[in-house]
């Protein structure tokens, strides 16, 4: 996988080479057979990565931001109450989200790095009643993984549809969604699936199905599910033309996804995350992200006093990798690794010698072989 740039951001993450080289197929009819077979191979693949055995799945053209909308239109209408538990910036976004289709949204906010206590989500629903719940899994901005099974088990037996934002989750960390009792996971292939970016991805469980034909209408056109249902039931037929060559990337990267199996790739993005965080730490780096919530799919570290932001990723790229800034409050004080896909031991090992390089050529004094010693014992014999 090593190449001669590794982008290390919280997504878009690397992309495998039998991904790309499914993406770079020769473009089809989207009606074609190939295609056609393709597309069922994908739904499937999804389907059963969100372990939402009876769950519609929709695979369209677009990003994870349209995944958000086509996941909130489709089961609250205007005038309605949804209650946002949001750990950063991106759960910030369900209420401006909200607010363009007027839904009503209460937030719930953490504290940056933190994740909201679920004591706080039980007292807002003892408080009152709301049409869905919105929740983010790991919100890209702070690096913080959400207590979903808690939560959860707040909203059992409740009314209110249970919308889980996995964009930076699905794929390198568990989502029972049958077990949990999620109604509606939607997400985007370009972070921890591993493909390039280009579809937004929705499961519909049962219930949410159900509320969506309860509604009069959508206050959508492109993103109304009832649209692509039948699409999505049989992808030979026509409503939009999908991305072609973006199906046959998202198929093959999640025929990976489950050749790997999803209990050891579960295991690797936990054992990097760790790893890396390790690596970082031992050169005098703080882990902005509480202990109790570290999502294994990225890692936002404080940088040293002194140390300029941009100075510092400039000279990473300049080495060959990318790393993210700081969004929010964090801008300038922070940066952000993201270690999920089909990334390996290589990867990490490039990113944590090309940090304690990049640090020290700015002028911060780290201690010189800190960051793989302190990995290694994680790393193991692992291939990249």
């Amino acid at each position: 996988m090593l190449a001669d740039r590794l982008t290390m951001i919280p997504g878009p993450t690397p992309v495998h080479p039998r991904i790309l080289a499914a993406l770079a197929r020769a473009t089809t009819s989207h009606l074609d057979p190939v295609l056609v077979a393709e597309f069922k191979s994908a739904l499937d693949g999804f389907r059963t990565l969100g372990r939402m055995a009876e769950g519609k799945p929709f695979i369209v053209a677009g990003g994870g931001t349209l995944a958000m909308e086509m996941a909130l239109v489709n089961v609250v209408a205007p005038g309605e109450r949804v209650l946002v538990v949001s750990q950063g910036y991106f759960g910030d976004r369900w209420g401006d989200l909200a607010a363009s289709f007027g839904i009503e949204a209460e937030l719930l906010r953490a504290r940056w790095g933190e994740a909201v206590p679920p004591e706080q989500v039980a007292g807002a629903l003892a408080g009152g009643s709301y049409r869905a719940v919105t929740i983010t899994h790991v919100d890209t901005s702070t690096g913080t993984g959400a207590p979903i099974a808690e939560y959860c088990r707040l909203l059992a037996g409740r009314d209110e549809l249970v919308i889980l934002d996995g964009v930076c989750a699905t794929g390198g960390i568990d989502e029972p969604c049958d077990a949990w009792g999620v109604d509606v996971l939607l997400t985007a292939p370009q972070k921890a699936i591993g493909a390039p970016p280009g579809v937004a991805m929705c499961l519909f469980s049962p219930r949410a199905m159900a509320r969506r034909h309860s509604l009069a209408r959508a206050s959508a056109y492109y993103a109304d599910v009832l649209r692509w249902l039948p699409i999505m039931e049989d992808p030979g037929r026509y409503y939009s033309t999908p991305c072609v060559n973006e199906i046959f990337a998202v198929a093959e990267a999640l025929r990976i996804v489950h050749e790997e199996g999803l209990e050891a790739r579960f295991a690797r993005h936990a054992r990097l995350g760790a790893a890396c965080r390790a690596g970082l730490e031992a050169l005098g780096l703080a882990t902005f992200t509480a202990p109790d919530c570290r999502a294994a799919t990225l890692s936002v570290m404080r940088l040293p006093e002194g140390v300029d932001d941009a100075a510092f990723r400039r000279e990473a790229y300049r080495r060959g990798v990318t790393l993210a800034g700081g969004l929010g409050p964090i801008a300038g004080k922070a940066f952000r690794v993201g270690h999920m896909g089909n990334i390996g031991v290589a990867e990490i090992a490039a990113t944590l010698e090309t940090v304690e390089a990049s640090l020290a050529s700015v002028g911060a004094k780290v201690p010189h072989g800190a960051a793989l010693a302190a990995a290694a014992p994680l790393l193991g014999g692992e291939g990249a």
